[in-house]
């Protein structure tokens, strides 16, 4: 499984896909932090940061996921062992790019983009709504990657448009049942996300997982 890992990641790093979803992290970076972030507000940044890059999570899964070929991936299940371990290789790559990413979104404006360092408190809270977020953009980018969706323009127009979606429904009263993206990014802003992050972290990862679940059945007859 390690050998897949790497194999997939090499391959994902040869064909520079990484490159696109970077360059839009680096540019949604600059449009967050363009400003210093005030004193005391590090946590709202945190929180709006960590919901408006749920799409670049998602795109990073999917071009990883996309790198190789069909032909390459019935290979590669054989080389496993069967096409279980084939997707959660496939997975656990995504997850490892996107930590990277999630990583450099929480890393950055402590070296540029605050104007006081954050508290310990706020700077782990703030890594913990990345961590949600990377989750969700992992499960959206698998469901639309190729052996799912086979058309490219049909696959960006799911991502883009599902993320859309999520953003919406989580506006809405139910809102806290569903990925609750706004929720988050509210509770961020008020200073209430310790009074609600218990409901955030099991909503969010419930339907990660589901999203991850229905990828992985779906691949079963999709290699």
């Amino acid at each position: 499984m390690i050998h897949l890992i790497r194999f997939k990641l090499a391959a994902y790093a040869r064909s520079h896909r990484l490159l696109q979803p970077l360059i839009g992290l680096m540019l949604m970076l600059v449009i967050f932090y363009s400003t210093l972030t005030p004193p005391g507000k590090e946590l709202s940044a945190y929180g709006d940061s960590s919901g408006l890059l749920i799409v670049v999570f998602a795109w990073a899964a999917r071009s990883l996921l996309d790198t190789e070929p069909p032909a390459q991936r019935l290979i590669s299940m054989t080389a496993a062992g069967g096409p279980g371990r084939e997707v959660g290789a496939g997975l656990l790559a995504a997850f490892t790019v996107n930590l990277g990413l999630a990583a450099i979104a929480v890393g950055t404006p402590l070296l540029h983009g605050f104007a006081a360092a954050p508290s310990s408190g706020d700077l782990a809270r703030g890594a913990l709504l990345h961590l949600l977020a990377l989750s969700a953009g992992t499960a959206l980018g698998a469901l639309t990657s190729r052996p799912i969706m086979p058309s490219p323009a049909a696959s960006m127009l799911v991502l883009f448009g599902g993320y859309v979606v999520l953003l919406l429904i989580s506006l809405t009263p139910v809102g806290p049942f569903t990925v609750p993206i706004m929720p988050w990014m509210r509770a961020a802003n008020a200073g209430t996300l310790d009074a609600t992050l218990l409901p955030i972290v099991a909503a969010s990862l419930f339907w990660s997982a589901a999203g991850l679940a229905a990828y992985a059945r779906l691949r079963r007859t999709r290699p």
